[in-house]
Formats: structure tokens, sequence, C-alpha cells
């Protein structure tokens, strides 16, 4: 019998819409009943991670989190999952609070990327708080177009220019192979004109969801 999973979601929602169409995707099924049953808190509400881990202005968004959890657990998840990499440096406040397991993205990520120089595609919170150990990250313009480019999915405007800078700041960084760590990114999928690797954690995140759920 498939075990339910329990989605942190709402960061940003458009990010957790795609999270559980690649579940969708990726499940093996013939049938309705063949599919995981998923719970799912898609909470845009939750305090900005950039405003308090970078600018050091924000509400803490643990307690929100450490709520949505435990929420979900009482509804009968098996085992949560966040499809947010931000999110991640609150993951040990969250999985000390419920009885489940919580799945670690980053942890998957890192794993699946292996070794050599890893180039980040990521919000420029992660280089703060060292969620990546050892990765390449870009240099502060580069962190400046990214995060553009993040917000810019966040509002469903994204133009040619922001699938340019996206692609510029991916070229610009000497590595072997590329980390996708920004579900906003994942979302408009690898950069453009890039011929290196490129790993998706949100992807690793559905394989280890789906796996997780059916075995």
């Amino acid at each position: 019998m498939s075990k339910t999973v329990g989605v942190i979601g709402g960061m940003g929602p458009e990010a957790t819409v795609d999270f559980l169409r690649r579940i969708v995707a990726a499940t093996p099924a013939r049938h309705d009943q063949d599919h995981i049953r998923v719970l799912v808190d898609n909470n845009p509400k939750v305090p900005s991670r950039l405003a308090h881990i970078v600018e050091g202005t924000g509400a803490d968004p643990a307690p929100v989190l450490i709520e949505m959890a435990r929420g979900l657990a009482a509804q009968g998840a098996d085992f949560l999952a966040i499809p947010c990499n931000t999110a991640h440096h609150y993951l040990p406040q969250i999985a000390d609070a419920v009885s489940i397991p919580v799945l670690d993205m980053v942890a998957l990520a890192s794993a699946k990327a292996g070794s050599g120089r890893i180039g980040m595609l990521a919000s420029p919170a992660l280089k703060t708080v060292g969620l990546y150990r050892g990765a390449v990250f870009p240099d502060a313009e580069g962190d400046a177009r990214i995060l553009g480019v993040i917000n810019a999915v966040k509002a469903g405007n994204v133009a040619a220019q922001h699938r340019r800078d996206y692609a510029a700041v991916a070229a610009s960084l000497d590595v072997d192979a590329y980390l996708i760590a920004c579900t906003e990114l994942s979302v408009l999928g690898p950069p453009g004109g890039i011929a290196k690797p490129v790993v998706d954690a949100l992807d690793v995140l559905v394989a280890e969801t789906v796996a997780r759920a059916i075995r």
C-alpha cells in the first residue's frame, strides 16, 4: 500500500504546482487508484526566506513551516517533502517538530550532482547559509540577475531578457556541471545554450518522493 506524501508548499505556488505535476508524471500508474495520495499545504504566506536570511529584516519562517508540517502530519501524511531549496535552511527545526520523516532535497541533490565543480543556479540565500557546500556560485552581479529571473517567475512575468540573463549567468561559471537549486528556476528548466550536464534538485526530490511513497 502506498504512503501518503505531505507537501510543505507555496514557496512559490507555481513551483509547488510543478512539483505535483512532476510527481504525477513520474508515478507508474494505469488508473487513478495507482497514483500517490498527496496532501498539500500550498501556503504563499510563509515569510520571505530571502528577507530573513539575506536582508536580516524579515520574520522567521520557521514557526509557520513547523505549523504546516504538524498540520500535514495530523492529516495523515507518512512523510514530508519541501519543494523549496532555501526553506531547507529550516529543515532541522521542522524535522525536530514532527515524528514523521522529512525528505532532504539538498542532501539528495548534492549526492546526485556528485563531485567536481558544480555551478549553482539558485537564490543568493543559499550562498549566505552555505546549504550546498563547495559549490560554485555566481558573483554579486550574477546573483542580482538570477534573483531577477526568480522574481519574474514568482510574478508570472518571465520575458525573453530573463531567459537571456539566466543563460548568461550559467555560461559565466567555470564548472563541470550545473545544479538547478531553486524551484522557480526548475519551472524554467535548464538555461539555454548549455552543453554541460544539468541536475535539477526538484527532479531529484520527485524521484525520491515517488520511490518512498510506493516502496
